[in-house]
């Protein structure tokens, strides 16, 4: 998903970022809207390929038991980020604690002590998974990051947050298996070759 940063108008003072949002958001249904280190970004709705990467994902997370009592296996659900005042990004998949609820914040959105991990499938924004939300989820303290790179064709595992990055990072191309932390909940891999084609738009 492409993205671009969105200025707020400035009739009577800068309205909050967050009610910027929130009504780009309204304007603009199925758009992506997250404010990270104070900037505002709108990404339009994923294609096909994008989408099929996402279901593609979710099969070995569900096949391990990770969608039941303890844990849940979701899509664009909204993480409270502390780099801002007002931040906050929705990652497209994540494993959360199932008593997610408890942990509800600000604007529809949760601590993010109940992520286990986080998931991001690049498109034209790939600059963005790779470089700003490495940051702002290490900040986070997420514990697992990965990052399906479509335009490079391979997966990223980032594991061990560390003030603003991530101390451990590991890159994993077609033929290979992506091995992740057993603190997810369980013990999976990830099929680097499945993800890349199923992430591939067919012409």
């Amino acid at each position: 998903m492409s993205a671009a940063a969105v200025e707020h108008p400035c009739d009577d003072g800068p309205e909050p970022l967050l009610d910027t949002a929130n009504r780009l958001a309204e304007q603009h249904p199925g758009y992506r809207v997250e404010i990270i280190g104070g900037v505002i970004t709108v990404a339009p709705p994923p294609d096909g390929p994008h989408a099929n990467a996402l279901t593609t994902l979710m099969i070995p997370f569900l096949a391990a038991g990770l969608h039941g009592e303890e844990s849940r296996v979701l899509q664009g659900i909204g993480l409270w980020l502390p780099g801002g005042p007002e931040d906050y990004a929705i990652p497209d998949l994540a494993i959360v604690d199932a008593d997610l609820d408890e942990h509800r914040l600000e604007n529809n959105c949760y601590d993010p002590a109940v992520f286990r991990l986080v998931l991001e499938v690049t498109s034209s924004n790939y600059s963005s998974d790779l470089r700003i939300k490495v940051a702002a989820y290490a900040e986070a303290k997420i514990p697992v990051y990965v990052i399906v790179d479509r335009k490079h064709s391979r997966v990223h595992v980032l594991t061990e947050p560390l003030g603003g990055a991530y101390d451990r990072h590991e890159v994993y191309a077609p033929g290979q298996e992506a091995p992740l932390p057993e603190s997810i909940g369980a013990e999976v891999a990830l099929d680097v070759a499945g993800l890349i084609k199923a992430g591939r738009a067919r012409n």
